[in-house]
This record gives C-alpha cells, sequence and structure tokens, in this order.
C-alpha cells in the first residue's frame, strides 16, 4: 500500500465517520475532504472543480428544476384527484398511493413527490378516522422504489450511466434500468400491501393538532378590573411578557376577535388574552398581574384562528435554513412574521422552554399568523406544509403546457435524437420562457447540498482510480469472495451498497462503490453492467433507518415514528429486494 493510497483510505474513512454522525451537513463535509485530498496531491488542483461541471451534476440539477416545474404547475395534481375516493379502504388507500408515489418518483425528483402527496395523504387518513402513520412509511419507502425504474428517477442512476460512458463510451439509456427496477417497484409494493403495512409500529400521536398538548402551552387569560395592565398598550404588555419567556398570541375585545394585535392597542377590561408559556409562567403572571384563568382549554386553538389569521403544521425538511438552530439564535418570529407555538419530534410534544429548541429534519412544527405571511413563511422556512396549499399546490393554466414539455423532453432522450442533458436543458428553458417556473424561481426547486456533494465526491471517486486504491480494494474483495459464484458475488455487491446508503448519502454511495463494482466485474471477466445496476439499485433502497433517505426523515415526525422503527418493515422489504434484484439483474443483463 502507497502512501497515497492510505492516505485517501483515511479521508475517506473520516468522510464516513463524519457522514454517520452527522454533526455537520454532508455536503460541507464532502467539500472538506475534498480539499483534504487536493492538499495532499490526490485530487489536482486543476481539477478540484471539475465535479459540479460533470454531466452526471448538470443532470441532476436540471431534473430538480423539471420537477419543480411539474410540481409548481400543478401538472401532477391531474393523478392526486383520485386519492380521496378510495381512502375509506385501508388497501386500496395504501395501494394507490403507493403506485401513485411510484410512479411519479420515475420522473421527477422523490422528494417532491412525497412533499406532494403527504399532506393529502395524511388528510385522507385523517379524515378515515386512522393515523396517518399507517400510510406515511409505505408511502416513503414506494417514492424511494420508484426511482429506480428510470435514469432520471434518482441521482445514483443518473451516476452510474455517467460512470458506464466513462469507462465505456456508452452510458445507459432512460429505460435501462426499468426491467430490474420495474420488478422490484412490482415486488415491493406487492409486500408492502399484504405484509408491511401491518409491521408499522402506529403511536397514539402521529400528524394532526393531537402532536402538540395545546393545553400545556396555551392559556386564556381574562383581563380583570383590578389589574395594572388597564391602560397599557400591547406594545408595553409583549415587552413583559418577552422578559420572562412568554408571547401575546391574540385577544378578544369586546367579543371579537382580533386577527392582527397592533402594540398601540389599548387593553381594556374584560379582554382575553391569548399567551404563549410554560403553565408555571403563565400561572405566576397571572397571580402577579390579577388577571383570571380561563380553563376553555377547546377553544384555544379557534381563538386563535379567523378569517385573515390560522395555524399551520409543518415539517422541517432537510435544506431549511433552521436546522440545527434555534428560535432564539434566529429570533423566530420576528424574522419569519409568524407565532411558532409548539414543536413535535417523532411524535413526542416538546414541553419545555421553546425558544432553547433546536430544529431537526423530520420535527413537526405548529405555526400562527395571518394567511399570507403563514404562506410567505413556510417558503422562507422551505418546509412542507402538511395541509394543502393553494399558494402552493394549485392546478393552474400552466399545468398542460408544463406537462407537453417534460413528455417531448423525455421522449427525445428516450428515443435517442438528443442526450438526457440536452432534452432536460431545452425542458428547462422552455419552461422559463412559458413562465411555467418564473426566472426570480428558477433555481428554487434545486436541492445545493446535493449538488455540492456530487461536485465534491466525483473528484474523490476518480482519486480512487488514479491512486489506485479502487484495485487494492478490489484484490483484498475478491480473495475472500474469489471462489464465489458470480451470481453470489453480484449479491454482495448489491447487499453491501445497500448497507452502505442506510447510513450514508445514495449519491456519495453511488460514486464510492461504482469503481469498485466494475473493477471486479473486470477482473473477473464478466459483465460489468450487472454490477453497475446491483450498485444502482443498492445505492437507493436505504430502508432501515431514517439518515438513510430525505424521505425517511421527513415523515418521521407527521408519522410520529422513532428511529428503530423504519426496520420492522425496511428489513423484510431490503430481503424481497435482494431476492428479486440478483435474479432479474442474471436474466437482463448476463454474466
Amino acid at each position: 500500500m502507497t502512501s497515497d493510497q492510505s492516505i485517501l483510505l483515511l479521508i475517506l474513512l473520516a468522510l464516513l465517520v463524519l457522514l454517520v454522525w452527522g454533526r455537520w451537513r454532508y455536503d460541507i463535509v464532502a467539500l472538506g475532504a475534498l480539499f483534504a485530498s487536493s492538499i495532499f496531491g490526490l485530487v489536482p488542483q486543476t481539477e478540484l472543480f471539475s465535479g459540479f461541471g460533470n454531466p452526471a451534476t448538470i443532470t441532476v440539477v436540471l431534473v430538480l428544476i423539471v420537477s419543480f416545474g411539474l410540481t409548481k404547475s400543478g401538472a401532477v395534481e391531474f393523478i392526486t384527484d383520485i386519492i380521496e375516493p378510495v381512502s375509506a379502504q385501508p388497501y386500496l388507500h395504501i395501494a394507490v398511493l403507493s403506485f401513485l408515489a411510484a410512479f411519479l418518483s420515475m420522473f421527477m425528483n422523490n422528494v417532491g413527490a412525497l412533499a406532494l402527496l403527504m399532506p393529502i395523504a395524511i388528510q385522507s387518513t385523517v379524515k378515515a378516522g386512522r393515523s396517518p402513520a399507517m400510510v406515511l412509511m409505505p408511502l416513503s419507502f414506494a417514492s424511494i422504489l420508484g426511482g429506480l425504474v428510470t435514469l432520471i428517477g434518482t441521482p445514483p442512476n443518473i451516476l452510474i450511466a455517467n460512470y458506464r460512458q466513462e469507462v465505456t463510451g456508452e452510458a445507459f439509456t432512460m429505460f435501462d434500468f426499468a426491467p430490474v427496477g420495474g420488478g422490484i417497484v412490482l415486488c415491493g409494493i406487492i409486500f408492502m400491501l399484504v405484509i408491511g403495512w401491518k409491521l408499522v409500529k402506529v403511536r397514539k400521536q402521529s400528524a394532526g393538532l393531537e402532536l402538540f398538548d395545546v393545553e400545556e402551552y396555551l392559556f386564556e387569560l381574562k383581563v380583570t378590573e383590578e389589574t395594572e395592565l388597564l391602560g397599557k398598550t400591547v406594545g408595553e404588555l409583549k415587552d413583559i411578557l418577552a422578559e420572562q419567556n412568554m408571547d401575546l398570541l391574540s385577544m378578544v375585545h369586546k367579543r371579537e376577535k382580533m386577527a392582527v394585535v397592533y402594540r398601540r392597542h389599548i387593553i381594556s377590561a374584560n379582554d382575553i388574552l391569548m399567551l404563549q408559556g410554560s403553565h408555571d409562567d403563565i400561572d405566576n403572571f397571572a397571580s402577579t398581574h390579577t388577571l383570571q384563568l380561563v380553563t376553555a382549554e377547546n377553544s384555544r386553538i379557534e381563538l386563535l384562528q379567523s378569517e385573515d389569521s390560522m395555524v399551520a403544521e409543518i415539517v422541517v425538511t432537510p435544506n431549511s435554513p433552521i436546522v440545527g438552530r434555534t428560535p432564539c439564535e434566529i429570533r423566530f418570529n420576528r424574522k419569519y412574521q409568524v407565532n411558532l407555538l409548539a414543536a413535535s419530534r417523532s411524535g413526542t410534544p416538546h414541553r419545555s422552554r421553546l425558544r432553547n429548541f433546536k430544529f431537526k429534519i423530520g420535527d413537526v412544527l405548529l405555526l400562527h399568523g395571518n394567511e399570507d405571511e403563514l404562506q410567505e413563511a413556510i417558503i422562507k422556512l422551505d418546509c412542507y406544509p402538511l395541509a394543502r396549499r393553494d399558494i402552493v399546490m394549485k392546478r393552474s393554466s400552466k399545468a398542460v403546457p408544463a406537462l407537453i414539455t417534460f413528455i417531448l423532453a423525455i421522449s427525445a432522450a428516450a428515443s435517442g435524437l438528443v442526450s438526457i442533458q440536452l432534452a432536460l436543458g431545452m425542458a428547462t428553458v422552455a419552461m422559463a420562457l412559458l413562465n411555467i417556473v418564473p426566472v426570480r424561481e428558477f433555481y428554487d426547486g434545486v436541492d445545493w447540498p446535493v449538488v455540492i456533494l456530487l461536485g465534491a465526491m466525483i473528484p474523490l471517486g476518480a482519486a480512487l482510480e488514479t491512486t489506485g486504491t479502487t484495485s487494492l480494494l478490489v484484490d483484498g474483495i475478491l480473495s475472500v469472495t474469489g471462489d464465489l459464484s458470480p451470481a453470489v458475488i453480484v449479491a454482495l455487491i448489491l447487499i453491501i451498497t445497500m448497507t452502505v446508503s442506510d447510513v450514508l448519502n445514495n449519491a456519495a454511495t453511488a460514486i464510492l462503490m461504482a469503481p469498485i463494482a466494475y473493477s471486479i466485474a473486470v477482473s473477473l471477466q464478466l459483465n460489468p453492467d450487472a454490477f453497475l445496476m446491483a450498485v444502482a439499485v443498492g445505492a437507493s433502497c436505504a430502508f432501515l433507518t431514517p439518515i438513510g433517505h430525505q424521505n425517511n426523515a421527513l415523515i418521521m415526525g407527521p408519522g410520529g415514528y422513532q428511529f428503530g422503527d423504519y426496520w420492522r418493515m425496511g428489513l423484510p422489504l431490503e430481503i424481497i429486494i435482494v431476492v428479486v434484484a440478483v435474479p432479474l439483474l442474471l436474466i437482463f443483463w448476463p454474466l
């Protein structure tokens, strides 16, 4: 082992440890690994940013923009109208949601597909009197599986196709993944319908206001004749409350709810104040200022809602700017012009001081504010609402042009008339010219951390080969597995890739495993396509943990799931995938 190989392996080991640890976001960790490799001369400085111009990276960006255009135009809602009528029947409900999620994920970003269907799934399930936990995990898993079918379904497929282009001169085409991926999707969804959904852990609390113990943090206080607050302004009251970690959310004056509480408003006797805070703090405040505690708990949420104000539940996404920060640090209410009422994590309400709550991916937040400001805040927060919002999801006159543009692009790429990059590029330009995606929002749908990850990891993947590290790893693997049958080696590649993907970003997994799998196939004089396809399948099948895929993290809060709940359905699903995938790989990509 040379010094370069040793250093690169240490950098990759540190990369894996830091990514699994999750202390820093994966794109920052990947950039650190890239720069460290360049410092040691493993990645030439002239090629430091070559990954950002790589066709795979560009393709991912274009796919995200087109997916955003389809969602924004409302084009994909043409097929969501069939969900409501079947929600009363559990099997049919899960089946329709799962197949819809898989179908959408074949042609658009699977995170976007989940974001589109999740509010519909939650509302229809609650309306039917069942817990959303029953459908959210099958929905997430189906959206992940759907990406296996097409080239643009998931970043690993794009990366594998690009790697094949580099080593053989010919990339996988749009539907080369379909024979194996389609069989896996079909078998996986059948398993979830027959057995899988029954294995999902359903807790009492899941999506909905029951996630939040309203009576634990919202209180109504009546202004009495004896209080010294009479005659003070709302601004003065808010200043007093802020010093004691409380806030005024709404009030009733002369039996009329005030949609907007202005700071200059004078407090009068018999006003009802809706305060947010801990029970002890509210109790002390009421005693100190001679206020009467009103016990009409059922009216608390209603008091916050009017024609102009409302409450909304949102789920924190990986791209949200508040991840890893507290409301106090970012001055949440003032910055976003809405009230943060409560937070819930994995179905458990946060009961201590909200100002010190550190936001994580999958947390569910309860917001209150003016309707327009609330919608704007959701966009700024880059979070997904758990109820359908007209501002985000509405069918418009742009839906049909968006759908036609997309279909033409896919047809052109699938027929071989133009490359996938050119087809998607023309589609994005067409969407801008047709104002399907306004120019000012052109890049809003791009998951930039994933793009940075790809741009940083691709040169590292190249360094594996230029330093001879890939050959070193392959020799080590063959020394252990060389006597096994080729079919078993393909299965091992699939299992190893799948296992790594459960704790590592799927794109990073594909970049690291592709050269290893290809070199093993060449060393054994076998068809490399079967091995590359095994990596593509394994990299996209992360079902054991909420950290393996963004979709799994996003459903954690709304579904009330805990970290250990995923393997209950995920482990048998991964076993089924291996059992189904290996024969299909050998049939359609003979060794």
